[in-house]
């Protein structure tokens, strides 16, 4: 008798081989992107040119633009993008106690929102698809009061019509209960969107780390999100290279294709980060080239290799 998560496993095989039924037209490979924020304080030139060597596409940016004099110039980076043959999926949103749209302080629910203002600039200017938004802090598993979800809702709310004046999709991030007080399920994250109510903010960022720790089988909860799943980020069960734990990858490559991975603008980026409380400290790391070159190369090289073998498996 098969245990139950490979019962899960094996059921979403039998949905994939009746889509790869009812699909005429060859599947093409998964968006593959990477969230550079993890890579420290390492020049954006470095960091594209190693991305573009392995192969890939697209890039995730960090969202560094924490105040008016702060983070990337939109000129510079489309620079950069062009020169590598890179473009940009998204922007990862940073949100900590300093930005908390939950915060019981006004003046935090305030720098949230100039925050998310600079940001939405700043991805409208370079293209990107997508804004990843927190509904609380990174690294503040501790609840201010029992009100904190009505907060973030509110001040959300405030920056809504923003997303649609831009034109940047607003993806809610749902993140482990080891380090944030709210929304840590894909169920979460669609009672928070439902709760927003904004056209504009109706997408969600997966995690399949944290979905590790929060849900009882990631391959439903991917699923689960549905057509909202914009942009996956990925690491193994380690929180490292893809490849080295014990990621169920094939499962979850499946569940992307049958989303549209391959034929919309939906991402899988890469966020291999190590073990550890608030991941934060990481984007101001001094950067290991040798090390960042191996992750990046294994990770891409093991996704496209499993990829491989399921289109293989299924022709």
């Amino acid at each position: 008798m098969k245990q139950n998560y490979e019962q899960k496993n094996e059921h979403i095989r039998t949905q994939y081989e009746q889509w790869r039924l009812q699909r005429s037209e060859p599947i093409s490979d998964v968006k593959l992107s990477w969230s550079n924020w993890c890579f420290g304080i390492e020049p954006l030139e470095t960091s594209m040119k190693r991305m573009q060597q392995a192969g890939l596409s697209y890039i995730e940016l960090h969202g560094n633009h924490y105040g008016p004099g702060l983070g990337y110039k939109a000129g510079e980076v489309s620079r950069l993008l062009t020169s590598y043959g890179l473009q940009v999926s998204g922007v990862c949103g940073m949100f900590s106690n300093d930005n908390d749209l939950s915060s019981n302080r006004a003046i935090h629910r305030q720098a949230a929102l100039d925050y998310i203002k600079r940001e939405l600039e700043f991805c409208a200017e370079i293209g990107a698809n997508y804004l990843l938004v927190v509904p609380s802090s990174v690294g503040r598993p501790q609840k201010y009061d029992d009100t904190e979800f009505e907060r973030s809702v509110e001040t959300l709310q405030l920056a809504g019509e923003w997303f649609e004046q831009y034109g940047i999709k607003g993806a809610i991030e749902p993140i482990r209960s080891a380090e944030v007080s709210l929304v840590r399920t894909i169920k979460d994250a669609q009672k928070y969107i439902e709760a927003v109510n904004m056209p504009g903010i109706n997408w969600i960022n997966g995690d399949v780390y944290h979905m590790q720790s929060e849900e009882r089988h990631i391959g439903e909860a991917i699923l689960a999100a549905g057509e909202q799943l914009i942009n996956l980020h990925l690491a193994d069960s380690n929180r490292s290279t893809l490849g080295d734990g014990s990621l169920d990858v094939d499962t979850i490559i499946m569940c992307l294709h049958m989303l549209g991975f391959s034929d919309q603008d939906k991402f899988a980026s890469f966020e291999p980060l190590g073990p550890g409380g608030a991941p934060y400290p990481a984007m101001y790391g001094k950067p290991d080239a040798a090390f960042l070159d191996r992750i990046v190369n294994d990770s891409v090289r093991y996704f496209r290799e499993r990829e491989a073998v399921i289109r293989q498996s299924w022709a």
